[in-house]
């Protein structure tokens, strides 16, 4: 109660400092539950913070759950989740305060080991498009853009040859619009069957960066980002300046008095 105190006092006398500033505001979130936590968030933060303040954002770290407010989250134009993972919320109060800033129009950039945040919330799979199932070995392979004319694929090569993981996902739901595919047979046949079982119906390309529009948000996903390397690599830091910037665009504005749900597991309603 007291650290929610404390976070709910910084984040005012912060905005009140900035005036108007919560309307170019984001949260760069990096909590990680139990189990796997990635050795590139720091690496991520510091190119997040550099992207913020060429984009003109004002930028907050915080892994305290507590954030998820609506009287905090009310101030931020979008949400950062760097290779978060497993469970990343203390409560369904929290979990209840992110989904209704969502449907009250925010915004979520989600980055890497996203697909595995809150694996056992149905409507946070839901609003990503899924749920992580198995990477290949980190290694060298080709990622192509799908669809070239999307803006947030401005200054991603057609062909990309990059080393990083190859995410796979379960549980997918139709609402993800494609817009670059991890070419499946330039990864090393040494584990052809485990890819083979997680691809699933699909065959030559697999899915890698998506965006969503969802129960009035937003959300770009890019599953690639695994090693701190990538993140000083000019050529993936713009991967995420535009993801970022199309989410920017896109969200017009939080307001609460759109958000219908009472409950995180609340049916969806539009």
């Amino acid at each position: 109660m007291r650290s929610t105190i404390i976070l709910t006092l910084v984040f005012l006398l912060f905005f009140a400092a900035n005036g108007h500033a919560q309307k170019r505001s984001i949260l760069i979130y990096t909590k990680n539950g139990k189990g796997y936590v990635h050795d590139n968030i720091a690496s991520a933060v510091e190119a997040l913070k550099q992207i913020a303040q060429q984009e003109k954002f004002k930028a907050i770290v915080s892994e305290d759950p507590a954030v998820f407010t609506e009287e905090n989250l009310k101030n931020f134009s979008m949400l950062v989740f760097p290779s978060t993972n497993n469970d990343v919320f203390d409560t369904d109060e929290q979990r209840l305060a992110f989904r209704r800033y969502i449907e009250a129009g925010g915004g979520l950039v989600g980055i890497h080991s996203i697909t595995g945040t809150e694996r056992n919330w149905t409507w946070f799979k839901m609003f990503i498009g899924c749920t992580f199932s198995w990477h290949a070995n980190f290694q060298k392979f080709t990622v192509r853009v799908t669809d070239p004319q999307h803006p947030s694929m401005k200054g991603v090569p057609l062909n990309w040859e990059r080393s990083d993981e190859l995410y796979f996902g379960k549980e997918l739901y139709p609402v993800t619009n494609v817009m670059m595919s991890h070419q499946i047979s330039t990864l090393d046949p040494k584990q052809k069957e485990l890819i083979q079982k997680n691809a699933g119906t699909y065959s030559e390309y697999y899915p890698a960066a998506w965006y969503n529009r969802f129960q009035g948000g937003h959300a770009w996903i890019t599953t690639l980002g695994h090693s701190k390397e990538s993140y000083s690599d000019p050529v993936f830091v713009n991967h995420l300046q535009q993801g970022i910037r199309f989410v920017a665009e896109a969200t017009k504005g939080v307001d609460f008095s759109k958000s219908y749900a009472q409950h995180k597991d609340d049916p969806i309603l539009k």
